[in-house]
């Protein structure tokens, strides 16, 4: 099991800046991919990046040079840098890892996710 918080949200003006980051903790060594989604009002769940064990990452197309993932020491934290925000990325955004368990023939997945955190950009 993998327990996931966010902080770092707030307000902030449009073309400014804001830095998120996740901290997880239990089986932290269990975890393959980590990532940040938002939900922003009256929309659905979309993928904003996310970054592999491996250190492969990806991004959604809206947010492709603004915004950076980065992960800390043993994965325990995964940041997001945002930059040039603007109002349409008003969100509240979640922390997920993706968790594999159990030896080679027998390994199965887990979605871990955060609370949530709200972050507003003001025009």
């Amino acid at each position: 099991q993998v327990h996931l918080v966010e902080s770092g949200g707030g307000l902030v003006q449009a073309g400014g800046s804001l830095r998120l980051s996740c901290a997880a903790s239990g089986r932290t060594r269990s975890i393959s991919t980590r990532a940040w989604y938002r939900q922003p009002p009256g929309q659905s769940r979309e993928l904003v990046a996310s970054i592999t064990s491996a250190g492969h990452v990806n991004y959604a197309d809206f947010v492709k040079g603004r915004f950076t993932i980065s992960r800390g020491y043993g994965q325990d934290t995964v940041d997001l840098q945002m930059s040039d925000l603007k109002p349409e990325d008003t969100a509240v955004y979640y922390c997920y890892a993706e968790s594999v368990y159990g030896p080679v023939e027998r390994t199965y997945r887990q979605d871990s996710w955060g609370q949530g955190i709200q972050v507003t950009v003001s025009s």
